[in-house]
């Protein structure tokens, strides 16, 4: 299984191994979103940062539809099947997504594209970027609610 980790907060007065565990996962700005795979290393390091970012499992399908609506590629080129086909194993974008959603594949198995998705914030805005998601907030590990959260920030009510 895929996880998504959104960064929400900044880090401002947060401690020296904060900031560095959110370098190591690539989460360098507020609304800059990651897919991991579920590995028990990545699932430590979400629980360090869980003040200072949101996360859950994804299907493919919010994969493929953020990678085709927010994916940068090096270049200037346009992310689709054919640079998917032509850049890597896999035939295209649904394939592609199918095995990182698995976790077969991560996003170095395409050349030229950059691990890092930078997204809008959320229409209707966060709910709260200081409570955890049980207590009303938006932080911390919300399951498979993370979609709900990744379709706003991509402009699409849910």
């Amino acid at each position: 299984m895929a996880i998504a980790a959104v960064r929400i907060r900044g880090t401002v007065l947060a401690r020296q191994t904060v900031v560095d565990t959110l370098q190591m996962l690539r989460l360098t700005r507020a609304n800059h979103c990651v897919i991991l795979s579920d590995t028990p290393s990545t699932r430590g390091m979400l629980v360090k940062v869980q003040d200072y970012v949101a996360w859950g499992e994804v299907t493919p399908q919010i994969i493929a539809r953020i990678l085709l609506k927010r994916a940068h590629v090096e270049g200037g080129e346009v992310f689709s099947d054919a640079y998917v086909k032509a850049n890597s194993k896999y035939s295209s974008i649904w394939d592609f997504t199918q095995a990182l959603s698995k976790g077969e594949a991560s996003p170095r198995d395409v050349k030229g594209l950059k691990p890092v998705l930078r997204l809008h914030p959320p229409l209707k805005g966060y709910r709260s970027v200081k409570l955890p998601y049980g207590m009303g907030g938006d932080l911390g590990y919300r399951g498979k609610e993370i979609e709900n959260l990744l379709t706003r920030m991509l402009g699409v009510e849910k």
